[in-house]
């Protein structure tokens, strides 16, 4: 992975929901090409924490940068700007049912960029067949299997070319085969495009098979109590909580986890 400045910087941000704090006190950076993972228990804030990178939710406190700026403090229209430069899969597709999925993919580009219908047609298909759907370009999300409306809503993600890719638990309904395939996917994606990519997930197959770098949210203490590689806090991590969550119970450490 490259060492170069961080892509995302995180500082002393503040999540809350009116006067009841959600976390408090996160700081971590995410480098460029990292598969990096927002992990923790249920209630913790990992779709939170998303809304606020992506410019969905201001912090109660603390800064989120990008390079050297600081989005937050952006004016709307230019934090508007900077938003359509990530993509964004959503745990539940959020494809427009009454679309093809030409049709949802086509929908960013026809409305930010000044591209003729051919050069759309044209990006569309590519972007289909980058996730393995060529062919299915008429069909509608009601007419494909769950695995497949994961994939179509990568490739809407990927429409205009972002240098970041936010997921929201991408393998959430899938069965395992399905999962592991969108996992490979994800790992495909990133070392062709150099993406720099952020999943929120509980799933351990999916943390361990991509993520290079992560942090953990923790409901009771509300705040994180660990980052980095996912395989070095299975092994080197003392706190309780985080080896419970990524052995689930069991003690995994040294017994092929990492495989």
């Amino acid at each position: 992975m490259n060492d170069s400045q961080p892509v995302i910087e995180v500082r002393d941000l503040t999540m809350a929901y009116g006067s009841f704090v959600l976390q408090r006190d996160l700081n971590f950076i995410v480098k460029r090409g990292d598969v990096f993972i927002i992990m923790g228990g249920s209630g913790c804030g990992k779709s939170t924490l998303l809304r606020h990178l992506i410019g969905l939710k201001a912090p109660a406190r603390g800064k989120v940068l990008y390079g050297d700026v600081s989005f937050w403090e952006l004016d709307p229209t230019e934090r508007k700007r900077m938003m359509r430069g990530f993509g964004v899969m959503y745990q539940s597709g959020a494809l427009w049912s009454s679309m093809t999925l030409a049709e949802n993919i086509s929908l960013p580009l026809e409305e930010y960029t000044t591209l003729s219908s051919r050069q759309i047609d044209e990006i569309t298909a590519l972007k289909l067949a980058l996730v393995g759907l060529a062919g299915f370009e008429d069909y509608y999300p009601a007419e494909i299997s769950g695995g497949m409306r994961k994939r179509a809503a990568l490739a809407r993600a990927m429409a205009l070319d972002p240098d970041i890719l936010f997921f929201d638990e991408p393998s959430a309904g899938l069965d395992p085969i399905s999962a592991r395939r969108l996992d490979e996917l994800i790992l495909e994606l990133r070392d062709s495009l150099g993406a720099t990519i952020i999943v929120v997930t509980h799933e351990l197959a999916s943390i361990f098979a991509i993520g290079n770098n992560s942090v953990f949210l923790d409901a009771d203490s509300k705040t994180m109590i660990a980052s980095g590689d996912p395989h070095r806090l299975l092994t080197d991590c003392e706190h309780p909580t985080v080896q419970n969550f990524l052995t689930r119970g069991q003690d995994m450490r040294g017994n092929g986890a990492e495989s």
